[in-house]
């Protein structure tokens, strides 16, 4: 015998209570006997035995209300209900198990089935204690997780968020956990006017897709403090990342340079979605197309720092998506797509809401939030309203 059980019996006859107690007793098991239902459910509540045979036919209270009573109390813990009874029609039969029972014995008691049975029960029941302890461990090494994230994120934070995300011509989306499914969006002054902006998408999620975004960040604030070109910057990123990060990981991104002096856009794009140029004439929009292989990937020789040029007029706007906005499912799988994003573009006749129309036409779709759905959108800023660029002492060549 592995475990020696506390077994209450339930049943109002008493040469047969007494038969049942010796039968249980001879197989090790401690005996607790109730003679109705009423006293079955006192005992328990009393002595939480580990099993129950329980009666189905007895006076004061049957043994359907005791047995849901006594699964009520007993909560999440499995305590397994044999049904002693008579009865052989199929309803009967059934109402025992509706009631909470676990399995039915019938009379006359046969002693080997008894020993079965009660065999057969304590093994789920080990097996029901083992899943709750599982579950409950796996509750704390997920809790234990989150504050490690938690705290990974706030040390993030006052690197990603010292640069300028705040600006009045920055619009974003992001989730508060969008670093731990490897999105990352940073922004920075440049001492000579305008703004470096950056959109990446680590590849994976948890740890490994948040690993490279430090060194990232560290790079693209230090270098744009001390008014590096983007072309510096972007080979400085590339050949860090492919120094440090394993195999298979790497940074799909789309970094911008916004002269506002000048009125030039610089686009490099490295597999990410299309981002769009919109006008704020009425000119049709200009897609800036991912023409690079992501960060992280080729040694530096072979990496290309060719940007794209466009020319920025006041009312001009940058839009910049990850690839979860396309791939944003519904209920039934399907994907929002990039046809959708299109139709939206179209339909706006008012840019200042585009932005809102674009979360809104996302929230709608998706229903369920989702945590790698990451966009921005940038306007021409205004130079003489910007504060100073913030100083770093580690340009992040290391």
């Amino acid at each position: 015998m592995s475990e020696r059980l506390a077994i209450l019996i339930a049943e109002d006859n008493a040469a047969d209570r007494m038969l049942l107690s010796t039968i249980v007793s001879r197989q090790g098991h401690r005996v607790l006997t109730a003679s109705n239902g009423l006293e079955a459910v006192a005992l328990f509540e009393q002595e939480r035995p580990h099993l129950v045979l329980m009666d189905a036919l007895m006076p004061v209270m049957d043994g359907f209300e005791a047995a849901r009573r006594i699964k009520d109390q007993a909560g999440e813990a499995l305590v397994p209900i044999i049904f002693l009874t008579s009865l052989t029609e199929g309803e009967a039969l059934v109402r025992c198990l509706e009631a909470g029972g676990d399995d039915f014995l019938a009379k006359p008691y046969n002693r080997v089935i008894l020993e079965a049975k009660i065999g057969a029960m304590d093994r789920l029941r080990r097996l029901h204690d083992t899943v709750l302890q599982q579950r409950d461990l796996i509750a704390l090494h997920n809790e234990h997780l989150l504050h490690e994230q938690r705290v990974a994120k706030a040390v993030f934070d006052k690197v990603a968020h010292s640069g300028c995300l705040d600006a009045p011509n920055i619009r974003y989306m992001q989730s508060p956990y969008a670093l731990f499914n490897g999105d990352l969006l940073l922004a920075a002054y440049k001492p000579s006017g305008g703004m470096h902006v950056m959109l990446g998408d680590f590849t994976g999620h948890g740890l490994p897709a948040a690993i490279g975004a430090m060194p990232l960040a560290e790079v693209f604030y230090g270098m744009t403090a001390k008014g590096h070109a983007l072309a510096e910057i972007l080979r400085e990123i590339n050949a860090k990342l492919k120094r440090i990060l394993p195999v298979g990981v790497f940074c799909c991104a789309t970094l911008l340079n916004i002269s506002s002096k000048r009125g030039l856009l610089e686009v490099w794009n490295g597999g990410l979605p299309d981002g769009y140029l919109l006008h704020g004439d009425g000119r049709p929009r200009q897609p800036l197309v991912s023409r690079h292989l992501p960060l992280g990937i080729l040694e530096p020789a072979a990496f290309s720092d060719r940007c794209e040029v466009y020319p920025l007029a006041p009312g001009d706007r940058i839009f910049l998506l990850s690839d979860g906005v396309l791939e944003a499912s519904d209920q039934h799988g399907q994907l929002f797509g990039e046809k959708r994003l299109l139709l939206l573009l179209e339909a706006n006749r008012q840019p200042q809401a585009l932005f809102e129309e674009i979360q809104q036409a996302l929230v709608t779709f998706r229903g369920e939030q989702q945590d790698d759905v990451s966009m921005v959108q940038v306007g021409l800023a205004e130079d003489d309203e910007r504060p100073r660029p913030l100083a770093f002492a580690d340009s992040g060549q290391s």
